[in-house]
């Protein structure tokens, strides 16, 4: 009997707030010498509320905070959930690189396209946030096949399933 294998959501959810942490770190860090480490924040906010918050950058604002990062884990998890799904099949060491490929993926995306609805994030065009995202790809997919439990299913046959569907002749109406 042929099997395949299932992707392991739970494992995908932790691995994408994990690497999310990471990533964010790696970009909040070297913002904090800045002086507002926050307004990463708020730029992740103004994808929701629009341009108008930005004006709020250089104030702390537990609201603009809260949903940045409420945004920033989403948006992780759910590139996680996309990459588990490409790597579920191949290992740790093809999650690790793949991930890192993906994250770099994920930098020309969000960099350069996306910055045509949101240009506030044209500054973040940059080595470190590539770096960062770099990261997020390989720990989200190095982190889902450490944690992933491999499941498998049975696969109908190709001609199993082709007999059990009933034939209906086209209709002549």
């Amino acid at each position: 009997m042929r099997m395949r294998q299932v992707m392991d959501w739970e494992a995908a959810v932790k691995a994408g707030l994990l690497a999310g942490l990471v990533a964010l770190l790696i970009v909040v860090i070297p913002t904090a010498t800045d002086g507002y480490p926050w307004i990463i924040f708020h730029w992740i906010a103004a994808l929701v509320l629009g341009p108008d918050v930005l004006a709020e950058t250089h104030n702390l604002s537990p609201l603009l905070i809260g949903l940045g990062f409420l945004i920033h884990f989403a948006l992780s998890v759910m590139y996680a959930l996309i990459l588990a799904f490409i790597i579920h099949r191949w290992g740790f060491w093809v999650g690790l690189l793949g991930g890192a490929l993906f994250g770099l993926a994920l930098f020309a995306i969000n960099y350069y396209t996306f910055t045509l609805l949101f240009p506030w994030f044209l500054v973040m065009r940059s080595w470190p946030v590539v770096i960062a995202h770099l990261i997020f790809g390989a720990v989200a997919g190095g982190a889902y096949e450490a944690m992933e439990v491999e499941r498998f299913v049975p696969v109908e046959s190709e001609a199993a399933s082709v007999q059990a569907r009933p034939h209906h002749p086209p209709s002549r109406t």
